[in-house]
């Protein structure tokens, strides 16, 4: 009986369903947009001016405070990069803390602190509000920021420089920024050495004396707290913030596309085997602007992600890059726009072609409603999965006010994503995504990829720029002088480094280095002793302590490294390139190790004549040797590495050359910048000594 009463039941639900018609040809239309809630909100404004939103969440018993300054302040000019440095800066002690004790007492509370140039931020557990607030307070109102802490601060910004110079991303961003806004807007300014070692401890100081105010602060509190609550407290520890006028800069905002022609701006960069490229210009879209979603919704069609049309094509369609990408962002100074794409040299041009001819059909070719509702779709999950986010709801809350935005803007968000049609597309298309007013920002190699670009620039021209925005003049190739070999160039370098005896004369060294990782003080010892043995350890410091991170080490049969605590034999292509590091006089005798030298070209390097040689290796890998053709030393090696998706390359350079006493002449760069781009490391000797006994026992 069970059974036919299920079959009965079955078959009654299949004859209602045919009953209704359904048509499973057709896809069912989207439902109504769901209503956003932010949670309950309360606002108030102390008696100094700072206005303060309360946003209500008690899910878990936390709380998040973020704090925002509305200012336009003046350039930084010769200056610049210290407006990024004061997030280091205001978290470096006050009147009252000394650094120490200011992050012993966050520790203690497990609570997270940040600053910036324009804000503070804190969190933690609601039972410990109050010590959040008296510490976020005493850093918004007494910071005290000393030459010392300006000096280290300094010293880090410079070595994270290091790793920009070759780095493709860096690259772009800082040229782009130049072309795009100029050097007479906040956006325009790039950070350079010589601008940051100009920054004076005055500075830094007059800056949070003038900006870091209540009357141009928004405070935001999200958590398991009320107003009724959380207000007696904001008055006590933020209600003596002493407010004070607030100068308001002025800026030239650059000419947004109007009349502006498209530009090919070009950053060389060593042995790029890769191109990263921007299609990039300023545009006029504020926070405020009624065009602002559907532009955000005409962006997801055209690049926002693996369903966008620069994907598609690029990707799918050519297989010329991993992505391709677009982004608009929206600002009260000057928006941008921008479309990337990271591409190999000899599809280069053929990228830049496809991103301007997608952006131009955005203007003419009316998306279908699939496209349209998928980057819809998208758009309203990424807004609810945020709203997820207590510190999300504070930023919005502060957004409406300072923005001038209709109260219920976000609560009706997704109703206003959801409305945005297939011809609003097309207009907004037309007013922000214009590729004949653009400017086409690569970083790449000069040789392979900078002329294929000018058929894309308004006057035929490729301008180029360094590492930092710097308009740099490129010198035509020079000749090589008639009859010069690799080998002729070779001995001059063996000569110049003390020659044959100097070499022979070294039976061990020992060289100290110090360089800083990622913010983390690094100590290098490397050891060699004749005939072949070899041990570097790399040591790095932590709240005072030392610890070795890293160890590699070859007594002349095997070898070994050690990383953290894992240890492993080295091998294979690896342990042939230690056996020829380990060799105290490689140098004196290539062949061998099957290394064959070209002489190629005369290159500019660092604004130096040198001489490049390629060195082949009895594998067939290449590496590229550069030789400063005054002084015969070697400046710079790049080795070309393989990858697990692409080639990357592997660049060292040398300076500051010195003679080290009792070796007959022999010579050691004493900074060193070694890495991947975006990974250079520089390192500067400290102590080198020779023929000092070093024991066998020391590569055991």
């Amino acid at each position: 009986m069970k059974k036919s009463a299920l079959f009965i039941l079955g078959f009654g639900l299949v004859v209602a369903a045919y009953g209704q018609k359904l048509d499973r040809s057709m896809k069912p239309k989207p439902g109504p947009a769901p209503e956003v809630k932010l949670g309950h909100t309360e606002e108030f404004t102390l008696a100094n001016g700072m206005k303060v939103f309360v946003v209500e969440n008690h899910k878990l018993p936390v709380i998040s405070c973020n704090i925002e300054l509305d200012i336009k302040p003046e350039l930084e000019g010769k200056m610049a990069g210290y407006q990024d440095m004061m997030s280091e800066l205001l978290l470096s002690g006050t009147k009252t803390r000394s650094k120490d004790k200011l992050n012993e007492e966050i520790d203690r509370i497990g609570a997270k602190i940040n600053a910036s140039n324009n804000g503070l931020s804190g969190s933690g557990l609601k039972k410990y509000t109050e010590q959040i607030f008296g510490l976020m307070a005493d850093i918004a109102m007494n910071s005290k920021i000393t030459g010392e802490e300006l000096e280290k601060t300094r010293e880090k910004v410079l070595s994270g420089m290091e790793t920009e110079k070759n780095d493709p991303d860096a690259m772009v961003r800082n040229v782009s920024a130049v072309v795009n806004f100029g050097s007479n807007h906040p956006y325009g300014e790039v950070a350079t050495e010589e601008s940051v070692k100009k920054i004076t401890l005055e500075k830094c100081v007059n800056y949070y004396s003038t900006y870091f105010r209540p009357n141009v602060a928004y405070m935001a509190i999200v958590g398991d707290i009320t107003a009724a609550e959380i207000k007696p407290l904001i008055e006590k520890y933020f209600g003596s913030w002493e407010k004070k006028n607030v100068p308001v800069a002025t800026y030239s905002i650059p000419s947004l596309s109007a009349n502006k022609l498209t530009k090919v701006a070009f950053a060389p960069r060593v042995a790029a085997v890769q191109s990263v490229v921007s299609v990039t210009y300023p545009i006029d879209l504020t926070p405020a602007s009624a065009d602002l979603i559907k532009v955000k919704v005409a962006n997801t069609v055209l690049g926002g992600g693996s369903q966008g049309r620069l994907f598609l094509d690029l990707r799918e369609k050519h297989a010329w890059t991993y992505g391709a990408y677009s982004s608009i962002r929206e600002d009260d100074l000057g928006g941008t726009f921008s479309a990337t794409v990271k591409c190999r040299n000899v599809v280069s041009d053929s990228s830049v072609e496809a991103l301007l001819a997608e952006m131009q059909t955005m203007q003419t070719e009316r998306v279908n409603d699939t496209a349209l509702q998928n980057s819809i779709t998208y758009l309203s999950g990424n807004f609810s999965i945020g709203l997820e986010d207590p510190s999300r709801i504070a930023q919005l809350a502060i957004r409406t006010e300072r923005y001038h935005l209709p109260k219920d803007y976000y609560q009706n968000y997704l109703k206003n994503l959801s409305a945005v049609t297939a011809d609003d597309i097309i207009a907004v298309s037309k007013k922000y995504i214009t590729p004949d007013h653009a400017n086409i920002v690569v970083a790449g190699s000069k040789e392979e990829v900078a002329g294929k670009l000018a058929r894309f620039s308004a006057d035929g021209k490729v301008d180029f720029y360094d590492y930092s925005g710097k308009p740099v003049v490129i010198a035509e190739a020079k000749a090589l002088p008639a009859g010069l070999t690799a080998t002729d160039v070779y001995k001059k370098y063996i000569a110049a480094m003390g020659g044959e005896n100097a070499f022979n004369s070294i039976k061990d060294i020992k060289i100290v280095s110090t360089a800083v990782a990622q913010g983390m003080p690094l100590t290098i010892t490397e050891l060699k002793k004749a005939p072949n043995m070899w041990k570097q350890t790399v040591e790095l410091t932590m709240n005072g302590n030392k610890m070795v991170a890293q160890k590699e080490v070859y007594n002349g049969t095997k070898g070994y490294q050690e990383q953290m605590g894992q240890k492993a034999d080295i091998t294979g292509d690896e342990l042939e390139q230690v056996i020829e590091g380990a060799d105290l006089t490689s140098e004196l005798h290539p062949e061998k190790y099957g290394i064959k030298r070209t002489l190629k070209s005369l290159e500019d390097v660092d604004g130096k004549d040198a001489y490049l040689v390629e060195a082949v290796n009895a594998k067939g890998k290449k590496t590229m040797e550069y030789y400063d053709a005054a002084t015969s030393l070697l400046i710079r090696r790049v080795i070309t590495t393989d990858g697990p998706k692409e080639p990357g390359t592997q660049v060292s350079d040398y300076k500051n050359y010195k003679e080290v006493p009792g070796t007959n002449g022999y010579k050691v760069p004493y900074d060193v910048s070694e890495g991947q781009p975006g990974q250079m490391i520089k390192a500067t000797v400290q102590s080198v000594e020779v023929n000092k006994g070093v024991p066998d026992s020391e590569f055991n």
